[in-house]
């Protein structure tokens, strides 16, 4: 069974069960500061884990496609990726344990045909501290599973990870861990979360592998060890409860499931191969093959750069198709460094030319059933890969001169773009030595500041929806529209970014905005704002919604059922209609005073206001 046939085999399986099908959401989150990619499957779900009423109801799922730049590092292992598919259910206020851990279970042992033996699972042991309890329920429920698949499931009480290396499995199937292992909010553990915020016990599964334990990673195999046996392949998160403002925990008005599977972990366990390029990414090792006149496998070196190869070329495709051009800033600082890494590993296996952009037709023809649009894009895709490796090797060129000037290896890096492994080759050839630990320490602190806090654990991270980003939010609304009146139709939303201190919009148009268009902007909006017009939404069929004459850009795909907000006056004499998740503001009197700081260009065509409301 290949990655498409577990995707749709998923989706039918809890479309049977209730659950309205919605298509993956863009990359590039939508009003979400705390993040500069979709790393999950939850960040688009975010307004409805908040209480906003999904427009197709309470059971919703869906295979969300998502980059993780903080994995950039680590890829070339048999297990890291930077771009993945998440498959995700989700109840809003419907079922709760018994279900969910009896269904999925069931699609993992019925559906896919897992060996039930291979499996391990996880729970919350408690936490006394909070008065948080021992999740015995959830436990009991895997038991009476795996008990009907003729497994008696043995508990065992494990606490931490360190824990874990120290008992190892002592034959138990159902493990307890610690408050840092197996409850799940947007902080991380119960004392890390601020008041008002949701969060509750989770249970994770794990595959086995059954290679053999690695030492370096604890004297004993558990299923949180690193060393490869087991495998993370899904999280049922048990959203329940909420930190009060005075420390205590109380129950959430409505109990939420969120559960999040990797697509490819999936594959991994069904081939029973522990190696997610091999069992993800066959097409992309087989064009590499062909052009490299290597194998895959031979070795452990030439293993690496293909693998690193296939990863980050994947991850371009999806991250162009969504708009994320290469650049020094940003999400573009990313592609250009992933499209950079695959030129640099792409020469170690003695691919000297420019074929790395025909990749770009491969992923599109692997992905055509779930994401077409990449085939629509191909010929764009490949000339931003192709332009992007000209620049790289003209790079090479520069940095080497300033290599021979004695540069030091992060301003090599940062500056010119020059590998920090080349560096130590270099460096190596002429007998010098190099300074990792400065390097990483420098290295770490730039990309702590590049990403804008996009670190995300395997189960996500819900954005942050305080009320001045969802005022921010709205005046997004009101900027799109009056930008329209001012410059013409042809303008259309690119993205946003928002913060509790400001937005940023990015728009089509492709001449620098005059003094007087934007002061005509600003007066716009501020008429609206004094207007004190109402926000309201309705939740319509989308070919209903797109003949009101909403706006829909971005080039999303939407559901059959999609949320219109719109400002001023009705659903079909309103002043603004976007398809929008939402939250936003009441009355736009609530907003204050709208104030464009800067207008700037963004990328060619592209321009970008940042704007504050006083």
């Amino acid at each position: 069974m290949n990655p498409k046939e577990i995707r749709n085999r998923f989706l039918e399986f809890f479309k049977e069960r209730g659950h309205k099908i919605v298509p993956s959401s863009s990359l590039v989150p939508e009003n979400d500061s705390t993040t500069l990619f979709t790393g999950s499957g939850m960040q688009p779900m975010v307004p409805y884990l908040l209480g906003e009423s999904h427009p197709l109801g309470k059971r919703i799922a869906d295979s969300q496609k998502s980059f993780r730049s903080v994995d950039i590092e680590e890829v070339g292992d048999n297990r890291h990726t930077t771009f993945f598919e998440m498959l995700g259910n989700w109840s809003f206020g419907d079922y709760f344990k018994r279900e969910q851990l009896s269904w999925i279970f069931e699609f993992l042992v019925s559906e896919l045909k897992l060996d039930p033996e291979r499996i391990y699972t996880t729970v919350f042991m408690g936490d006394e501290s909070n008065s948080l309890p021992k999740d015995n329920e959830s436990a009991e429920i895997w038991k009476d599973l795996f008990r009907k698949k003729g497994i008696e499931a043995k508990e065992l009480l494990i606490g931490s990870e360190d824990d874990g290396s120290k008992t190892g499995m002592q034959g138990g199937r159902i493990f307890y861990y610690d408050k840092n292992k197996n409850w799940w909010s947007r902080w991380g553990c119960p004392e890390n979360m601020p008041g008002g915020e949701p969060g509750g016990p989770d249970s994770e599964i794990f595959y086995d592998f059954k290679t053999k334990h690695d030492e370096k990673f604890g004297k004993h195999c558990h299923p949180n060890c690193d060393c490869g046996r087991f495998l993370e392949i899904g999280n049922s998160v048990f959203m329940e409860y909420v930190r009060n403002a005075d420390g205590s925990f109380g129950k959430l008005p409505r109990r939420n499931v969120d559960f999040g599977g990797g697509l490819e972990r999936m594959g991994m366990a069904l081939r029973g191969i522990p190696d997610v390029i091999e069992v993800n990414h066959r097409p992309i090792l087989d064009y590499i093959e062909n052009v490299s006149g290597k194998k895959y496998g031979n070795n452990a070196e030439e293993t690496k750069s293909f693998r690193i190869i296939a990863d980050h070329i994947k991850a371009a495709v999806f991250l162009i198709a969504d708009g994320v051009y290469p650049s020094n800033t940003d999400r573009g600082y990313f592609v250009r460094r992933l499209i950079r890494r695959s030129v640099r590993y792409a020469d170690s296996l003695g691919i000297m030319k420019s074929t790395l952009a025909n990749l770009a037709k491969t992923v599109a023809e692997m992905y055509s059933d779930a994401y077409p649009e990449l085939n629509l894009k191909t010929e764009e895709i490949k000339k931003e890969i192709s332009e992007e490796e000209k620049r790289f090797r003209k790079t090479l060129t520069k940095g080497l001169k300033e290599f021979e000037k004695g540069a030091d290896p992060f301003i090599l890096f940062t500056t010119y773009g020059f590998p920090f492994e080349l560096t130590q080759e270099l460096a190596a050839e002429k007998g010098l030595s190099v300074d990792t630990a400065k390097f990483r320490k420098n290295l770490e602190n730039h990309q702590r500041i590049s990403r804008s806090g996009s670190e995300q654990k395997f189960k996500g991270g819900l954005g942050g929806h305080s009320y001045a980003e969802i005022k921010y939010h709205t005046a997004t609304h009101l900027l799109h529209r009056a930008l329209r009146e001012v410059l013409g139709e042809h303008v259309r939303q690119k993205g946003s970014n928002i913060t509790s201190e400001r937005l940023r919009f990015d728009f089509i148009h492709s001449a620098k905005m005059t003094e007087k268009e934007i002061e005509r902007v600003e007066k716009i909006v501020n008429k609206k704002i004094k207007e004190d017009l109402a926000v309201e939404s309705i939740t319509l069929l989308r070919e209903e919604a797109e003949k009101t004459g909403a706006l829909h850009f971005f080039g999303e795909k939407y559901g059959e059922k999609v949320n219109v907000y719109y400002i001023g006056g009705s659903i079909d004499s309103a002043w603004s209609k976007e398809f929008c998740g939402g939250p936003h503001v009441k009355r736009t009197s609530e907003l204050g005073h709208f104030k464009i700081l800067k207008e700037e260009s963004s990328s060619a065509g592209v321009r970008r206001i940042k704007a504050v409301l006083e």
